[in-house]
């Protein structure tokens, strides 16, 4: 069995599209996931399938629209590969410290896409960053370094141009992620 992380957006954000992590579990059990697993309320979920990733995030998201009446994108990914968007990580433990320094909250993250963008979509996007916000696009995996806050930039709030739906995790729940990852084994 492959071990898979789903990361669901806009989930229990700023009070909208309230799932409790116990009932999603329920849910998703149905879907003969096994050994499911979360981790804090936004919507991360560990947990072990035979089937492939395109199969699991349509059936993952018709039933979490089913049985809670929320539309949301469920990324997903092998537990291999997200133990690759760590350790590739673009930005320097440097440039990471420099910006931890003033960022207020999180200064790293990364957007998870549900596929890679084009490559015209890419340099658009690209072309917002700025000595404040800096980001490096990896395949589907988009690394965000802010030395101010996500919340008030456009960086963070222009990922729509990749024109591929994405949702976005700090630095710190990757880790996390991780961690329960190798609590598998």
């Amino acid at each position: 069995m492959t071990i898979y992380i789903a990361l669901l957006r806009g989930i229990n954000v700023g009070g909208h599209n309230k799932i409790i992590m116990a009932q999603l579990k329920s849910s998703l059990k149905q879907l003969a996931l096994q050994n499911i697993r979360t981790y804090i309320q936004s919507g991360n979920i560990i947990f072990e399938s035979n089937e492939y990733e395109e199969e699991l995030q349509k059936k993952m998201q018709d039933k979490i629209n089913e049985d809670f009446g929320i539309f949301t994108t469920v990324g997903i990914r092998t537990a291999e590969e997200l133990r690759k968007i760590v350790r590739q990580c673009p930005f320097s433990e440097q440039k990471i410290i420099e910006a931890s320094t003033s960022c207020k909250g999180e200064c790293l993250h990364v957007a998870l896409l549900t596929a890679s963008p084009a490559i015209a979509d890419s340099e658009k996007y690209l072309s917002f960053t700025n000595t404040k916000e800096l980001a490096v696009i990896q395949e589907r995996d988009v690394y965000l370094l802010f030395y101010d806050s996500i919340r008030n930039s456009k960086i963070g709030s222009k990922l729509d141009i990749l024109g591929i739906p994405a949702t976005v995790r700090n630095w710190k729940t990757l880790s996390k992620l991780i961690q329960m990852i190798e609590e598998f084994y």
